[in-house]
């Protein structure tokens, strides 16, 4: 009996010490900067985001906004997105505490620029971007996606739906839509697509949308950015989706569907590459 009561014991301490060892790092946020790189973004539009987000995480307003949060650290993730399932990611979970690991991030964004990939699903972006928070091991009071790209969601989900999915399970989604004129697609691209991630995309306490309309302007919107979302924001009314697939302005939320649907409908011999 007594044998048994020491191998008991002694299971129950290696629990313990396993659930001590599993334990969640706490961080001020965790957050997912989720990228474009679909096939409408060119070369050069590519290197200027990894290296605008590496500029932005090594500076001064964002250092200091990240150690003058209430614990003084953050969790963040770097994602590459373009089509359904076709995500590629760069800097998984990594604790940034201050300058050194800050630049040790950079350094992983700037040592190799990769071609772009296919069409536009951020439903898929956020869809995925939303798992990962799952079993990161870090836990934060709030929990950001910070989506960027040059056009509407054509592939996957309705948009609406990922968005609304993510709020629910409270995290905040922000919007950094890129309305410069250079790439391929035109067709695909929308002259008011900050209105569309307004309306479409973003959500949550806080949310905001920042365009670009020049590449350079890219730096200072991304460091401005940053600096915000490592910041407290007031909660701002959530727009909800209608069975229509427009919100509450009217803005039609499946536009980007709508304009690849006439494209096939015009092209009907086009055959997308994988």
């Amino acid at each position: 009996m007594t044998r048994w009561r020491f191998i008991i014991g002694l299971l129950t301490l290696l629990v313990l010490l396993n659930g001590a060892r599993a334990e969640d790092v706490e961080v001020d946020v965790e957050l997912v900067l989720a990228v474009d790189v679909s096939r409408s973004m060119s070369e050069r539009e590519l290197e200027i985001q990894r290296r605008g987000y590496a500029e932005a995480l090594v500076s001064e307003q964002v250092i200091r906004a990240i150690r003058g949060g209430l614990i003084g650290r953050i969790a963040l993730r770097y994602v590459e997105w373009s089509n359904t399932g076709q995500q590629r990611t760069v800097v998984d979970w990594t604790l940034i505490d201050g300058a050194q690991a800050a630049q040790a991030v950079a350094v992983k964004l700037t040592s190799r620029f990769n071609t772009a990939l296919r069409r536009t699903s951020i439903s898929d972006a956020i869809d995925s971007s939303a798992a990962s928070f799952e079993n990161n091991g870090f836990t934060a009071l709030r929990r950001v996606i910070d989506v960027s790209g040059d056009g509407p969601n054509n592939s996957g989900r309705p948009v609406l739906e990922a968005r609304d999915a993510a709020i629910a399970s409270g995290i905040i989604i922000n919007g950094l839509p890129l309305m410069t004129s250079e790439g391929m697609g035109s067709q695909f691209q929308l002259h008011d697509l900050d209105e569309y991630y307004r309306a479409c995309v973003v959500g949550g306490p806080g949310s905001f949308v920042i365009p670009v309309h020049d590449w350079k302007e890219f730096p200072n919107a991304v460091r401005r950015k940053l600096v915000l979302e490592l910041a407290s924001a007031p909660a701002v009314p959530l727009i909800r989706a209608t069975v229509s697939g427009k919100n509450e302005t009217g803005y039609d939320c499946l536009i980007g569907e709508k304009i690849w649907r006439q494209f096939m409908d015009r092209y009907p011999n086009f055959e997308p590459l994988p």
